[in-house]
């Protein structure tokens, strides 16, 4: 039997998996495919590996697990059944496995916009998060792309990187007295025609030129950062956890889900999200998750 399984296999997952191996534990990393970062080029503000590409972060990774005798399964965890202290695991390739504690690192699954051009450039220029891919696009033509009305302080936030900002509304979304007076002060165009698509400039590989809006006009865009709806993968229904009103796992400060014996970490739980308070994050569900497992068997006299 396993101490913990882990769904999720960076970066929350890996550094609960360092932390719980350190700690003694048996452990099962269960990799659930390509990273959400996996169309990035590199990953920033991690410290000491700024500029690292994502594929090599999960390398270095797994490498440092090898001494701590944690194992890796490359295959999801796809139901459970059980209790806590015993349950039972299904992975994607068939097998069955037991586990004492269960802990979920598997991310956010980001959901495409509707938008022709998008998915060619997801993670080339479409981009999530200015503090890890900002610095790198600076001073150049952003757009962002305004889906509800609080994303408008979000665009006019990202004027910290430069003084191009363009908010694309598509016509979607009404923009009140006050809100353009605060893109006004903030010296950001605002263009709410209908978009038709994002043009990509010629070349090898994909690169934004433009955004298209309704009348075949085309507005000079190298940079668009957007914020696209999320959802929880498929594992977090069948164990049947509670969700917050934002529709991230519910978790207590000891990171425990609504279900006993089973703990969740990293974007699942929190809008905040990014690979390094990810690995924060699994770092302290495994802490607290090693605490409560250990006195738990020192009370069984199982140690």
């Amino acid at each position: 039997m396993y101490d913990v399984v882990i769904a999720g296999g960076w970066p929350a997952g890996l550094s609960a998996a360092l932390f719980l191996g350190r700690g003694r534990k048996r452990v099962l990393l269960c990799d659930t495919g390509p990273a959400r970062n996996a169309a990035a080029r590199h990953v920033h503000g991690f410290l000491t590996r700024d500029g690292t590409p994502p594929a090599e972060m999960r390398r270095l990774g797994r490498e440092q697990l090898a001494p701590y005798g944690v194992e890796i399964a490359e295959v999801p965890m796809t139901e459970v059944s059980g209790d806590s202290g015993d349950f039972t695991v299904r992975l994607g390739d068939g097998r069955q496995v037991r586990a004492r504690r269960l802990l979920l690192c598997t991310g956010m699954i980001d959901e495409p916009v509707d938008i022709p051009g998008w998915q060619q450039l997801w993670g080339q220029s479409i981009f999530q998060c200015p503090y890890c891919h900002g610095w790198e696009v600076q001073d150049r033509r952003w757009g962002c792309l305004i889906t509800a009305p609080q994303l408008v302080d979000f665009g006019i936030f990202l004027r910290g990187w430069t003084d191009q900002v363009t908010l694309f509304t598509g016509g979607r979304v009404p923009i009140d007295a006050e809100a353009r007076a605060r893109i006004d002060a903030a010296r950001v165009t605002l263009e709410e025609r209908p978009i038709v698509r994002l043009v990509a400039a010629a070349g090898d590989e994909p690169r934004l030129e433009a955004v298209e809006v309704e009348g075949g006009v085309r507005v000079p865009c190298e940079v668009l950062f957007a914020k696209p709806s999320q959802r929880q993968p498929a594992i977090v229904g069948q164990l049947g956890l509670e969700l917050d009103k934002a529709g991230m796992v519910n978790v207590d400060e000891q990171r425990r889900t609504s279900r006993p014996g089973v703990y969740a970490a990293g974007d699942m739980i929190t809008l905040v999200q990014g690979a390094v308070l990810g690995a924060a994050a699994g770092c302290v569900a495994a802490t607290m998750l090693n605490h409560h497992l250990t006195a738990e068997l020192a009370a069984q006299g199982a140690l």
